[in-house]
């Protein structure tokens, strides 16, 4: 199993500065749910100073990338745009006593969001999908500029340092070679990186559910955590069930206060979180109008 930090865990179940900030004049918005990660910065900035006064966050994606949102919002609360500017991936990695390597793409997505949200509040033109890059991988979307930029930035030489940080090549694994060619155009040729057949790690514990499931099997085995979990949602006037399994996406439909609470990002992590755990895969979690009865 991975091992976080103290720090990870402690903004993973007690985030700050999570929700909607209302008068923000800077919001920032990377990634997408289809890819499993998006999340939305917003800034209050003082149009005086150019001081960020207060942060806030919504993140769907996995604990690490909900405390990499929250560490992001307490290290640029009190800077100026020029100084928030220059924290880096590694600072917000720093920050929370380190990530897994499997889980830095959680800290370049919360740097991402940052330069959107001070662009946006200049009234920059910034697109978290590189237009100017060509795609190379199609299952999470992620085009060549924005793996030469990481690779440069963390001085990443290998494909699997690069789907740590980014997804990229960890899905069917097809675009493993553009990759090696963009690495090779940024390192040189006397650093060529080695090739790496391997899909994404995920959490596994020793009595981790084998991968070979039938869907049958699958969904029983969501269904199970749905069922465990449902209680503590009923508690609080909530409830959740399951609408469907495509592939690795599970749809969830939350209802009563589950329906509109600004954790709600979170709750459907924590889920996603639990089902990897049990089915020893990555999967991602999506929400999903409640069926009617």
């Amino acid at each position: 199993m991975w091992d976080y930090s103290d720090k990870v865990k402690d903004l993973f179940f007690n985030p700050k500065n999570t929700g909607i900030l209302e008068d923000a004049n800077a919001v920032g918005d990377v990634g997408s749910i289809s890819c499993g990660d998006a999340l939305r910065l917003m800034l209050k900035v003082d149009p005086d100073t150019d001081i960020i006064l207060d942060a806030r966050f919504q993140t769907f994606g996995c604990g690490s990338a909900i405390a990499s949102s929250s560490a992001l919002t307490e290290l640029v609360i009190g800077k100026t745009l020029d100084e928030a500017l220059k924290i880096t991936n590694q600072d917000i990695a720093e920050y929370l006593g380190g990530l897994p390597p499997e889980k830095m793409h959680c800290s370049v997505m919360g740097a991402e969001a940052l330069h959107a949200a001070i662009a946006s509040y200049r009234g920059e033109e910034w697109s978290d999908d590189h237009e100017e890059g060509a795609l190379v991988c199609k299952c999470f979307a992620i085009d060549s500029a924005l793996i030469e930029k990481v690779a440069r930035e963390n001085s990443l030489r290998s494909v699997e340092e690069i789907t740590f940080y980014t997804k990229a090549g960890g899905g069917c694994q097809s675009c493993h070679e553009k990759i090696e060619d963009i690495l090779l155009a940024v390192n040189g040729p006397q650093s060529t990186p080695v090739k790496v057949a391997m899909p994404v790690k995920v959490a596994t514990p020793a009595a981790a559910t084998p991968t070979g499931l039938t869907m049958v099997q699958k969904i029983q085995k969501i269904s199970a955590v749905i069922d465990d979990m449902r209680p503590q949602f009923q508690m609080d006037g909530g409830n959740i069930e399951l609408v469907d399994v495509e592939g690795d996406t599970v749809k969830l439909a939350m209802s009563g206060s589950c329906m509109n609470c600004q954790s709600s990002g979170v709750t459907l992590a924590g889920i996603q979180e639990r089902l990897m755990l049990t089915l020893g895969r990555p999967v991602r979690v999506i929400p999903a109008s409640f069926p009617h009865s």
